[in-house]
């Protein structure tokens, strides 16, 4: 296998799974973006065969790291996409951003079975990916908690008898904020995610919502299913992650402790199963389940991610692109907490405006489009700064 944003928090769990199933997996490559030094001692621990870092500056610590190794240091976008084509069965698609996009449809391309936590991919280009994947004989597992609870869900009936998926969220640290209330928040408020243990981007979003927003619009792909039957209910304790309805009014339901390490083992050994190195789920100690409907006013990410999804034309790449703007000037202390869904909501506007939205059909037209969209957020971030600080 091979590990694509090795030194992020998916990269870690990965690796925690596979160190406790000694001689089942060899890892061939491991990628990460900017931190040589650690990309080295995690090549060296797992025996990797080749490791590449994104960031050139940070080639000689890599180097330096893996003196004296077998291992093969490479650095540079290129050397990425490399790791990613190298013979492997499976490849951790981790790297988040859209730094991603090439090395996941470069590893997909070359027709292996790819474990996707990379949102960018299936946000930005998901047609792209999903018909590259398809050509190419590839497999796409989903990694996510509520994407592979709805994949693993799916197994229990047939796939034309699906009425309808629900995605759950556990509403993160605000869920009974007022709006008044969550004007005043800071970063620091927002990055004490009560159930998950993630990177700051991503808890961010799910402190918006966002973060289920996006993950509408990957729902979409990964399983062909339109807007309208893709729902999303609020449900605080993170333990039941996905339901899929069937027309005889069937639920069913995938539950787990919420823990990234469960889906990331069932991705490594299916179609089998293998032990698991999260907790174990104790139904009768977590006592209640409970969910509600997410709130659009208060949170109004969610209804924007919707939007774009019904658009189309690129709109979801557009969508993505404003809001790694917003939260990047969010945690920079440069856009108050609302601010983030208006610089997303007004740049999504001009983008339609200005016509500069169109269905990416290349990595290139994607990382275009993103280019373009990130340019006009910036251009907004002043005013919108100005009325949500």
């Amino acid at each position: 296998m091979t590990i694509l944003g090795a030194t992020g928090s998916v990269g870690a769990s990965t690796i925690d799974v596979v160190k406790h199933e000694p001689g089942r997996y060899r890892v061939e490559a491991v990628a990460s973006g900017r931190n040589g030094a650690l990309l080295a001692r995690l090549a060296r621990d797992l025996d990797a065969r080749f490791a590449a870092i994104a960031d050139p500056s940070a080639y000689l610590d890599l180097k330096a790291g893996l003196a004296g190794t077998k291992i093969e240091p490479a650095a540079g976008a290129d050397a990425v996409v490399e790791a990613a084509r190298r013979p492997a069965d499976l490849v951790m698609a981790a790297i988040s951003g859209a730094s991603g996009l090439a090395p996941t449809l470069a590893a997909l391309e070359q027709g292996r079975t790819v474990a996707l936590a990379n949102k960018e991919c299936l946000v930005c280009a998901g047609a792209l990916f999903m018909r590259s994947a398809t050509r190419a004989g590839a497999t796409v597992l989903p990694v996510d908690s509520e994407h592979n609870a709805i994949f693993q869900a799916l197994a229990a009936g047939r796939r034309e008898d699906v009425t309808r998926i629900v995605l759950t969220a556990s509403g993160g640290p605000f869920r009974t904020w007022s709006i008044e209330r969550m004007r005043n928040v800071a970063p620091e408020q927002a990055l004490k995610h009560p159930n998950w243990s993630m990177g700051p981007k991503v808890t961010i979003d799910s402190a918006t919502l966002m973060n289920k927003g996006l993950e509408l619009i990957e729902a979409h792909h990964l399983f062909s299913l339109p807007s309208s039957q893709i729902d999303v209910l609020i449900h605080p304790q993170s333990i039941v992650h996905g339901l899929v309805e069937f027309r005889d009014g069937s639920v069913v339901a995938q539950l787990g402790s919420p823990d990234m390490r469960t889906p990331i083992a069932h991705c490594l050994a299916w179609p089998a199963r293998i032990e698991g190195r999260a907790q174990r789920l104790d139904l009768a100690r977590a006592a209640s389940l409970t969910f509600d409907n997410p709130d659009l006013d208060r949170f109004p990410a969610l209804a924007l991610a919707r939007s774009a999804l019904d658009c189309g034309r690129g709109a979801t790449t557009v969508l993505n692109a404003a809001n790694e703007v917003a939260v990047a000037a969010f945690l920079d202390r440069g856009l108050g907490f609302a601010g983030i869904s208006l610089l997303v909501a007004r740049t999504l506007e001009a983008a339609l405006q200005h016509n500069q939205m169109r269905e990416p059909s290349s990595v290139e037209e994607a990382l275009a489009v993103d280019h373009d969209a990130r340019s006009l957020a910036r251009g907004f971030l002043p005013e919108i700064a100005a009325k949500a600080l």
